[in-house]
């Protein structure tokens, strides 16, 4: 029996805490892992209090590995414009900074394109009702973010901002996406 080979791509998105993208990107069928971490900045290595002064230029983001056989990425996409505001820059509910906004690191022109598409129909359609203020950004050096950042709804269910910002989240993808979804 010949082995099967899995192809593995890779997304890249920042739509503010990565605790809430973390926690529902895990929940994809077909997602391999998220890894929550930093992209887009200036400073080498930087760490969750340096991020957080929104001084560095980084955004809070997921690395999103996934099979594109069983998940495409224009369903991340469309995951991933349902579970937070794109139209409020630099800001998610009470989180407030750069480190917040709105962002799509594309490591190909495939993904360019159809994040593209994907925010111009969502204007076309204003399902919103404001203007998608998402950047498209080339991928640049991402960094994983620290240990315990990893699983953190996961592993603070009860914690408060996890019960009234991430879980309420994660409820919307399992409404809107249960065909996408591991649960």
């Amino acid at each position: 029996m010949a082995e099967q080979t899995i192809q593995i791509d890779s997304a890249i998105f920042g739509g503010g805490c990565f605790w809430c993208l973390e926690a529902v990107f895990v929940r994809i069928k077909g997602v391999k892992s998220v890894t929550s971490g930093y992209a887009g900045g200036q400073m080498p290595s930087p760490d969750y209090r340096a991020v957080c002064t929104g001084g560095t230029g980084h955004a809070e983001v997921v690395r999103i590995d996934f099979d594109p056989a069983v998940v495409s990425y224009a369903d991340l996409l469309a995951v991933f414009f349902v579970i937070h505001d794109p139209t409020t820059p630099n800001r998610q509910g009470n989180d407030v900074g750069t480190q917040y906004r709105s962002v799509i690191f594309t490591v190909s022109d495939d993904q360019e394109t159809l994040a593209r598409r994907a925010i111009a129909e969502l204007d076309a359609s204003g399902e919103f009702g404001a203007p998608v203020v998402t950047e498209v950004l080339p991928a640049s050096r991402f960094w994983p973010a620290e240990d315990y950042h990893r699983d953190y709804f996961e592993n603070n269910p009860n914690q408060p901002y996890c019960r009234l910002v991430v879980a309420p989240k994660v409820e919307k993808f399992r409404q809107r996406f249960a065909r996408l979804s591991n649960d």
